[in-house]
């Protein structure tokens, strides 16, 4: 029988046998951690003398444990590993404030602020040390950026190939879970038609080589192989987080916030900080996971309908974010009023309920794309509230109340992804600043 371990190292032999570029995405998580011991100890097993870079994109708040692991292995291993280690004003995802959806670490004039000092270690980009040919990065989204990065470190390389390794599992999402799955996964989007692999550019390719493994199957290895390991994990264990709820990630992050409340128990000087450094995070460490902030249940307010609900929220909010909100919700509004697929299983609780103003059309024509059978239906009026187990799928006014409260700003709680227009100023931004570097 073969193990995830047997697996692995089938998927870091076709790794370094096909790719002469390695490039390994670093977090300080635990599942980055597990993947680069493996990749430098089958490096040292298997090919001795190759090199790989290692790339860590740092987000200056953190835990003060995730720093002292990053520098450990960041300055660790010089013998495989090229650090590229990135400290720059990106806009990294915010859901602790409604004044804006991202916040810019590193950001030059917000010195006097910083969490912590620059990281003073070989390999280390900032504002003051730019490379040639570096792509833009003052506002550009986390993931974007990344993805560039990984682009620019090819093209330093002057690589044919190369695979970027990311440490995601399938048990950690259902998203994972599709970005190795999903049935309508094209073959020109792999290498060579494996699964576990997906192009980002032209010679560059995503490689999930622990995409299988379970929580148990990570500690199992740090126990195994004596591999070092983010110490922040026992203070978690302490605190009495669950194994499976352990998460290392930017503490104003949408994932992240209901556990920024454990910043103010583990390390309060620190905390001190967090507060002054971005808007909102004392409010939300104190009402995350609540009904105050979408969790949980969210109950209306005397005499309110969840529109009028809905309306009220949108006037406590700055102008320009209200006008995104406006948009989003306007688009949601047209979509289901016109008709639109639902999950089966979600059509059979309307009809069972005898949900009114309800027209039911049948099967969408691209019902094979699909990765579970739907209907199509269409609502003469945009519900307020709607009788299906799938609170995240139902579009209501309800779930427009929700995604303010949580500060979604980009709407990704109603299940919207970036529009055509976010996408063009994204590229024209990009563009603008590429110019002036």
């Amino acid at each position: 029988m073969k193990t995830v371990w047997d697996a692995t190292q089938e998927r870091l032999a076709t790794i370094f046998g096909e790719f002469e570029h390695l490039v390994v995405a670093f977090s300080g998580g635990k599942d980055s951690a597990v993947m680069l011991h493996a990749v430098i100890d089958y490096a040292r097993v298997h090919h001795p003398g190759r090199r790989i870079t290692v790339l860590h994109i740092d987000y200056e708040a953190q835990y003060s444990a995730t720093t002292d692991y990053v520098t450990q292995v960041m300055t660790s291993d010089l013998d495989v590993i090229d650090p590229v280690w990135i400290c720059l004003p990106i806009a990294a995802g915010c859901s602790v404030t409604m004044t804006t959806d991202h916040w810019l670490p590193w950001a030059e004039e917000d010195r006097d602020l910083w969490v912590r000092d620059l990281p003073d270690h070989p390999g280390v980009i900032h504002e003051g040390n730019i490379p040639a040919g570096f792509p833009a990065y003052r506002g550009v989204r986390d993931y974007t950026f990344q993805s560039q990065v990984t682009r620019w470190l090819h093209q330093r390389a002057r690589a044919e190939r190369t695979a970027v390794l990311v440490g995601i599992r399938e048990q950690e999402s259902l998203h994972r879970w599709a970005a190795i799955n999903r049935a309508d996964k094209l073959d020109d989007s792999m290498y060579q038609g494996l699964r576990w692999t997906s192009r980002i550019y032209t010679g560059v390719w995503n490689a999930y080589p622990i995409h299988d493994w379970l929580t148990e199957d990570i500690w199992v290895a740090n126990a195994r192989f004596g591999w070092s390991y983010n110490r922040l994990y026992d203070l978690m264990h302490l605190a009495g987080v669950p194994l499976h709820a352990m998460r290392v990630s930017s503490p104003f992050h949408q994932q992240a916030i209901e556990s920024l409340k454990m910043f103010r128990v583990i390390e309060p000087e620190l905390w001190v900080k967090l507060v002054g450094r971005v808007n909102g995070v004392n409010f939300t460490a104190i009402y995350a996971g609540t009904s105050a902030m979408g969790a949980g249940k969210v109950t209306l307010p005397p005499g309110h309908t969840w529109k009028s609900y809905r309306d009220f929220l949108l006037t406590t909010l700055p102008e320009d974010i209200r006008a995104r909100y406006e948009a989003k919700f306007a688009t949601s509004e047209t979509y289901w009023t016109r008709g639109a697929a639902l999950p089966v299983q979600h059509v059979h609780e309307l009809r069972d309920a005898g949900t009114p103003g309800v027209e039911y059309l049948g099967p969408p024509t691209d019902a094979r794309k699909r990765s579970q059978p739907a209907e199509m239906v269409k609502f003469a009026e945009y519900p307020d509230d709607l009788p299906i187990s799938a609170t995240a799928l139902a579009p209501t006014y309800k779930r427009q109340v929700i995604t303010i409260l949580r500060n979604d700003v980009s709407c990704k709680t109603m299940g919207f992804g970036p529009t055509k227009l976010e996408t063009e100023r994204r590229k024209a931004a990009i563009a603008k600043y590429k110019e002036i570097l």
